[in-house]
């Protein structure tokens, strides 16, 4: 039966829907991020993001669009990560407020609200730029609106959205040189489609969400049993992955005996199929054979097979080394801190290893929040800081780009505080915006004076390449590693000491005499005292300082002034 309108329950499956949808292919939206480093990832940000609106979505029983609205923009706000994560939180809350006084949501209301969702994520972003996730969303919203004018069924008009955002999505890149040059459409981009494919599905009922919501709800992480790791519900034990080069004839009867066979040796199964290639995943114990099918249609390639039960046993480790993590930062940022007598400014800062936070503590900061490139802290943990710091006024640095938008957020949020959010992109602007802090000037003063201390400070990384790719015209091979500075990648090799100097000699100019070293946790007081030997040679003039960062993925940071 066609649908005319959505009420509170389909509204409610579909964004159920939508959500896991999201989460599903969260590593497929990962593998689309342009720069082959080790970083957060869009998917993963989008995914916790929207999951983080799914848990308290499915918890209520029987809501109004009212509660609906309100749940989903207010959770999403609060369990934002990274941009893409901050920028998915946005359009939700502009749909949100469009729908929040209806009873029921017809194809105008949909397609207002898709339009007012684009208005409130562009007025988030400083700077919008086209070709990403912004640019799909405003062509969903166009489409939607468009369409609502005509005689369709939802049903019909969602279909023809998705049809054309799927278009738009495949040219974002035409628009983004960095994107044509990897070979990839944009991953934010990506990650909102998979979010509406997965709504649209729920709501035409593809997709089942009821007992999702009661199971998926309810989990805490904290009841895992370290010791004794169960992998005996995983049915299939290996995600295996493949394209097939069509060689052979393949047509609808042939693809239904296909995915027949799959289904008889595994289950998750998704395939796709244009008149050139076949996409397969699905999840079985005998990888071989859906291998060996394939092969019947032509020949193989991207073929990726991963242990689904190592990772599980890897993803409750980690859970529980984030939880061991947690604690120690409670010992490191306690909460007594805000019983302390009120003072005029409190500082929180975001860094990943215990030689950094040592030094941003001695700065001045009062609350460390653990966090970053590998893991980039929501707008709550953000929240839940300043709450722990009794000052008028609280200085936030999120010392990476992509933390920015989450600690706006933040300050966006909170109403008892004055928040100010110096946008640090990296940890040694975090380190100079502090050290140009003064006690004796306000708050405005302040942040000008820190914002021109951190301006005066090149910043630049050492860490490896997780994957092949090419960009800026160098060839980067997995395991490579690679100097990044303010504006990209400038160096790649296989020698970590010749990496380095290659940054160095891209990142300084005439007025450089300060190179300040942090090395990380993967390097070692005497390897990091060796390639300050070699630096020393190559530019006697610079006054060299060697800190111990502890920092994970980054061998070494660096900042030149």
């Amino acid at each position: 039966m066609a649908i005319k309108i959505i009420d509170a329950q389909l509204l409610q499956k579909a964004f159920l829907a939508g959500a896991y949808n999201l989460d599903n292919n969260k590593e497929y939206i990962n593998e689309l991020n342009v720069f082959p480093v080790p970083d957060g990832d869009t998917g993963s940000n989008m995914s916790l993001t929207i999951m983080a609106a799914a848990k308290e979505v499915g918890a209520l029983s029987n809501p109004s669009i009212e509660e609906l609205a309100k749940t989903m923009s207010s959770a999403s706000l609060r369990g934002a990560r990274g941009n893409s994560g901050v920028i998915l939180s946005q359009l939700l809350r502009g749909f949100c407020k469009e729908i929040k006084d209806k009873k029921n949501i017809n194809a105008k209301i949909l397609g207002y609200g898709f339009v007012r969702a684009v208005e409130t994520a562009y007025k988030a972003v400083m700077k919008p730029k086209e070709g990403t996730i912004l640019t799909v969303a405003k062509a969903v919203a166009e489409k939607a609106l468009e369409l609502s004018t005509e005689k369709l069924s939802l049903e019909d008009l969602l279909a023809q959205v998705l049809e054309y955002g799927n278009e738009v999505l495949a040219k974002t890149p035409d628009m983004l040189p960095v994107l044509k040059e990897a070979g990839v459409v944009d991953s934010g981009g990506q990650g909102l489609m998979e979010f509406l494919q997965g709504a649209y599905n729920g709501l035409t009922g593809k997709v089942i969400v009821e007992e999702t919501i009661k199971t998926s709800t309810n989990i805490s992480k904290s009841n895992v049993d370290s010791e004794n790791i169960d992998t005996s519900h995983i049915k299939y034990g290996y995600c295996t992955e493949f394209i097939i080069m069509l060689e052979k004839e393949y047509n609808d009867k042939l693809e239904e005996e296909f995915k027949s066979y799959l289904t008889s040796i595994g289950d998750s199964l998704v395939v796709v199929s244009d008149d050139e290639i076949v996409k397969v995943h699905v999840h079985t114990n005998h990888p071989g054979l859906a291998f060996e099918k394939g092969l019947t249609f032509g020949q193989l390639t991207s073929m990726k097979i991963d242990n689904m039960r190592e990772e599980h046993r890897e993803k409750v480790i980690m859970e529980q080394d984030r939880q061991k993590a947690a604690n120690a930062e409670q010992i490191k940022n306690p909460d007594t801190i805000k019983t302390e007598p009120q003072k005029e400014f409190g500082f929180v800062a975001v860094s990943v290893g215990d030689g950094l936070d040592s030094i941003f503590q001695e700065l001045g900061v009062d609350y460390v929040i653990q966090g970053g490139q590998t893991m980039n802290p929501s707008t709550e943990d953000v929240l839940s800081a300043i709450d722990k710091i009794n000052a008028q006024n609280v200085f936030v640095l999120p010392n990476n780009k992509n933390i920015i938008l989450a600690a706006n957020q933040a300050a966006d949020i909170e109403e008892d505080k004055n928040v100010v959010v110096v946008p640090s992109k990296t940890i040694p602007q975090g380190v100079s915006a502090m050290i140009g802090f003064s006690a004796e000037s306000s708050v405005e003063d302040n942040k000008n004076r820190m914002i021109e201390s951190m301006e005066m400070v090149k910043s630049g990384q050492i860490t490896y390449a997780v994957r092949d790719t090419s960009i800026d015209g160098m060839e980067i091979k997995t395991g490579d590693y690679m100097g990044i500075d303010d504006n990209g990648i400038k160096s790649v090799g296989t020698d970590i000491s010749e990496v380095m100097i290659n940054l160095i000699d891209k990142m300084k100019d005439e007025d450089s005499e300060l190179l300040s070293i942090y090395y990380g946790s993967d390097v070692s007081k005497e390897e990091a005292e060796q390639m300050v030997e070699v630096i020393e040679e190559k530019y006697p003039d610079f006054e060299i300082e060697l800190h111990e960062g502890s920092q994970p993925i980054y061998y070494y940071i660096i900042s030149l002034e």
